[in-house]
């Protein structure tokens, strides 16, 4: 449920900030997101307090050094984060680099941008429900099969420059995208001890305080190489890695 909530936000959003930014300007839109942050801070604020119940400094560091040992101690856990990190690391980015595309490549403007990442965000809001409807039916293969889809969409779109190619393809890489994410959390949760899943749920959400670290070099590379040529390389990487994977991780192919 909370995959698909952030999918369908991720569908309307864009389109919804692109009439806007057209409409009223730049300005008065980041005004309207920072209202909108006043608000969720408002009613964050009004949640009614709980008991909380606090530990020793000295317990929570020992809790957190016994959950990085389990994760250390146990491959399929440690494979299920290493292919959250790079998803964070390497597909994730390439939505914030979209407005490079639009006006280097499809020479477009801010509707334009808007309607690409509403495309994206249906794809995921698809993917997400169609996670759902499957159930525990081969989502260790359909895991790998997501990276696989990211990769080729990634890499049509460097090789393909025509914006509505590139909105079709929008769709595609929103479904592996959603799915890649949604199937990975169930899959870390599931194969986690009880007593170590918080910690570990909690270093899978450390991922997304990466994506960054991922943005950095991404933007370097299109700086130095073209945008093109920089996404048809990063698409490369991510192809790689999941024949890699494929090849090595019998027991992640397994998992339903």
């Amino acid at each position: 449920m909370t995959a698909a909530a952030m999918s369908a936000m991720t569908f309307a959003a864009p389109a919804m900030a692109g009439v806007l930014y057209a409409v009223i300007g730049p300005g008065h839109v980041f005004m309207l997101i920072g209202l909108t942050m006043l608000i969720a801070m408002v009613l964050t604020a009004s949640i009614p307090a709980t008991a909380a119940r606090l530990k020793p400094k000295n317990a929570m560091m020992a809790d957190i050094k016994a959950g990085m040992s389990y994760i250390r101690r146990t491959p399929i856990v440690l494979v299920l984060l290493g292919v959250g990190l790079s998803t964070v690391m390497l597909i994730m980015p390439f939505r914030f680099l979209l407005p490079v595309f639009v006006v280097d490549v499809y020479h477009r403007e801010s509707g334009s941008l808007g309607l690409l990442l509403s495309i994206l965000g249906l794809g995921s809001l698809a993917g997400s429900i169609g996670v759902a409807a499957i159930g525990r039916k081969n989502r260790g293969l359909l895991l790998i099969m997501g990276g696989f889809a990211a990769g080729i969409s990634m890499l049509l779109i460097a090789l393909i420059p025509i914006y509505y190619v590139a909105a079709v393809i929008m769709l595609a890489l929103g479904l592996s995208d959603a799915g890649h994410k949604a199937i990975n959390l169930a899959l870390v949760m599931e194969n986690s001890d009880e007593q170590f899943r918080g910690r570990v749920v909690s270093v899978w959400m450390l991922n997304w305080g990466l994506m960054p670290l991922g943005m950095l070099p991404m933007s370097l590379a299109i700086d130095l190489l073209g945008d093109r040529l920089a996404i048809g390389i990063i698409a490369g990487i991510v192809l790689a890695m999941s024949v890699a994977i494929m090849l090595t991780q019998k027991k992640l192919r397994a998992l339903q």
